[in-house]
């Protein structure tokens, strides 16, 4: 074992700190409940949780013996995804909760993973997943936004599957739009990104806007600025289910600016690098 090697360990049995992993070094377990989950939508789950980390666990629960599940087959053969037999006793009740939450727990134990993801809209992985969270464990949940809240809020994010896969259809059919013409490329594709923005403002119910304005009185300076990327934080520790994809917008920034109240501040930082900052011009600066 080199030396290297050696003082990570013996930092580690002496409790000393250990250095953080980056975040795209994360490893989670994707736990899918194909009870609940649509095969439309493994496409667009797993191209969002490649922004998280690296998936080492890929599992999907459910009673494969039964014709409802059929469409999953060419799904799980070209991502890697592993069946989980799980026949179902009763007619007309989710088989899959037991068998998801025991192998949660047994991986959970194992120590091989940072965090979990788990695709349902049942509520019954609320204790789930919040005993995960209280083992130190990152836990994202996807469903549909017909999940229950008590699911959601468990979670440390929530992303609802219908708006990414949206987004992802969105996002393929501008690109496919902008290709015949190359000469006006650019400006074809800049033009239909402001022609989906624009009418998302009025999409943004009052309540997120005081959501956003609360949590800008939260973290500003004495300025009344804060940075963009410490208020997408507190958003989604206040509200796991926050994305700004649910009002049609790609990014946060693009939203605040779409927000007459709010005023965003981009100041350059050495050569090449930007910050984004972000004010309240009704709150203690106006």
């Amino acid at each position: 074992m080199g030396a290297n090697n050696e003082r990570l360990f013996s930092g580690a049995a002496k409790g000393e700190p250990v250095e953080q992993k980056p975040s795209f070094d994360k490893r989670f377990a994707l736990l899918i409940d194909a009870d609940n989950v649509s095969s439309k939508y493994i496409k667009p789950i797993l191209d969002e949780l490649s922004k998280y980390g690296t998936i080492t666990y890929k599992r999907i629960y459910g009673d494969w013996t039964s014709t409802l599940h059929a469409k999953w087959k060419d799904a799980l053969l070209d991502n890697s995804i592993t069946p989980i037999q799980q026949f179902s006793y009763t007619v007309g009740k989710n088989a899959t909760d037991s068998a998801m939450i025991i192998d949660a727990m047994d991986i959970l134990y194992s120590g091989n993973c940072d965090g979990f993801v788990l695709v349902s809209s049942d509520s019954d992985f609320t204790r789930l997943a919040t005993r995960l969270r209280e083992a130190g464990m990152k836990v994202y949940g996807m469903g549909e936004k017909k999940t229950p809240k008590p699911f959601i809020v468990a979670c440390d994010k929530f992303v609802y599957i219908e708006v990414i896969r949206a987004a992802a259809q969105q996002a393929a059919q501008q690109e496919k739009e902008s290709v015949p013409q190359k000469s006006s490329k650019k400006s074809s594709k800049k033009a239909a990104q402001q022609a989906v923005s624009a009418p998302a403002a009025s999409a943004v119910p009052q309540d997120m806007v005081e959501l956003i304005a609360d949590s800008l009185e939260n973290l500003c300076d004495e300025d009344g600025y804060t940075l963009m990327g410490k208020l997408s934080n507190l958003l989604m520790k206040k509200q796991p289910d926050f994305d700004p994809r649910n009002y049609g917008f790609s990014k946060l920034s693009k939203m605040i600016k779409s927000l007459d109240r709010f005023e965003v501040d981009v100041r350059q930082v050495g050569d090449n690098n930007t910050d984004i900052y972000v004010r309240d011009k009704q709150g203690k600066d106006k």
